[in-house]
């Protein structure tokens, strides 16, 4: 959300790209539109590891590791998605969206998908430097083509953050921190599941916090109208039911991808944040999901 107001205050135009998105989103989450695409679609990613360090520049197998978990995450074929309370089951929803490293690169090129970029800051802030060569990061690939993530050290103990669509092609895509990237490697508990990448990339497809980013108040709203409103975000592990704004019997839905609990108690997405997730494939990254393969 700091990068949406940032970007909100200096880019006019990415304003009025991002109230057409929310309408186009509107419609497809109340159902006034369905998807047009048909099938799995399997979306190309480049993986850019920015380090400073020896322990910054994470393994092919973090790497891979993090993919596993998305494709698991984003198809509802994650093991733990059976502790879902029995009250929502029936709303987790399998998004139809797989990713894969890229093997060709912007001319062509074979590639394994993971650039590596010897830098000589030791971390980075949301200020978007870490994807530009000219700031001692690395460029972006073509967001028309490619998902970029760029792998560093964030400061401040901040996971990672995302791009919403709408924004400009050179900055699009998440950042993620090492120590929450994947499963092995330097990830580290509790965010060593490979959530924080789940999370950043359901932002950049347009879904929203959950608790609808209003400071606590009860007020907000992620847009979607099969998550139960809740006053803010959830830490740690809590136990269900966890009650915020009037919202018993079953209260806050915090094992949700886009609250803020550890990487063991989030395990789902509901239909409606899939609706949205549609509405941004078959519209605002079109092309995008063009360049993917469909399956």
């Amino acid at each position: 959300m700091e990068v949406n107001r940032r970007l909100l205050t200096l880019n006019p135009e990415y304003a009025g790209n991002r109230a057409q998105i929310e309408n186009t989103a509107f419609s497809y989450e109340s159902q006034r539109r369905e998807a047009a695409r048909q099938g799995v679609v399997d979306l190309p990613v480049v993986v850019h590891v920015v380090h400073n360090t020896p322990e910054q520049n994470v393994s092919d197998a973090q790497v891979h590791s993090q993919i596993a978990v998305l494709n698991q995450d984003f198809r509802a074929a994650n093991p733990d998605v059976s502790k879902v309370p029995e009250v929502w089951r029936d709303l987790v929803a399998d998004a139809r969206i797989q990713f894969h490293l890229a093997q060709t690169d912007p001319l062509g090129r074979p590639t394994n998908g993971i650039t590596r970029t010897q830098a000589s800051s030791r971390d980075w802030g949301t200020d978007d430097l870490v994807k530009f060569s000219m700031s001692g990061g690395r460029d972006a690939w073509p967001a028309d083509v490619y998902l970029n993530i760029w792998v560093c050290q964030l400061r401040r103990g901040l996971l990672g953050y995302a791009q919403f669509p709408g924004g400009a092609a050179s900055t699009d895509g998440v950042v993620i921190t090492h120590s929450a990237f994947g499963t092995t490697g330097t990830a580290a508990a509790p965010f060593d599941g490979g959530r924080t990448a789940v999370h950043e990339i359901g932002h950049w497809l347009n879904l929203r916090h959950i608790w609808g980013d209003d400071d606590e108040g009860c007020s907000g709203s992620d847009f979607v109208a099969d998550t139960p409103n809740q006053a803010g975000p959830n830490l740690g592990s809590p136990r269900f039911p966890s009650m915020t704004c009037g919202n018993g019997p079953d209260g806050d839905m915090f094992m949700n991808y886009m609250d803020y609990t550890d990487d063991a108690a989030m395990f789902m997405f509901t239909k409606g944040q899939s609706a949205r997730m549609d509405a941004t494939l078959d519209n605002a990254r079109l092309s995008l999901s063009r360049q993917a393969v469909t399956v």
